[in-house]
């Protein structure tokens, strides 16, 4: 089992910045492919970024490229958001996701999921 846990989301005006942490226990983190997805109110969940287990690949949503950093610190086991330049269009519950196979752009292919955390951006 993994344990994970999101922190970090806020109000932030819109072109602010926020940092997302995502902390994970209970299994071998740097074996863990992880994601970070968002889910807005009405909405289906969509991907947003994914890194490999030894953050040598990442992966983002054309919507979130060129202002989004997925990092990992495996010492730590923590991955990280950094999320830039926010738009209004980026409110939503941000979900961290791992799982020890691979990393991918559905939600189906996680098995762990965080609890979320609320990211507001006002214009």
């Amino acid at each position: 089992q993994v344990q994970l846990v999101e922190s970090g989301g806020g109000l932030v005006q819109a072109g602010g910045s926020l940092r997302l942490s995502c902390a994970a226990s209970g299994r071998t983190f740097g074996r863990l492919a992880m994601g970070w997805f968002r889910q807005a109110p009405g909405k289906e969940r969509e991907f947003v970024t994914a890194i490999t287990w030894s953050g040598g690949i990442t992966y983002y949503a054309d919507s979130v490229k060129g202002r989004f950093t997925i990092s990992r610190d495996n010492a730590k086991n923590t991955v990280y958001l950094q999320m830039n330049s926010l738009k209004p269009e980026d409110t939503a519950v941000y979900y961290c996701a791992a799982d020890p196979l691979d990393y991918g752009s559905s939600p189906s292919e996680y098995r762990y999921w965080g609890q979320g955390t609320q990211v507001t951006v006002s214009s």
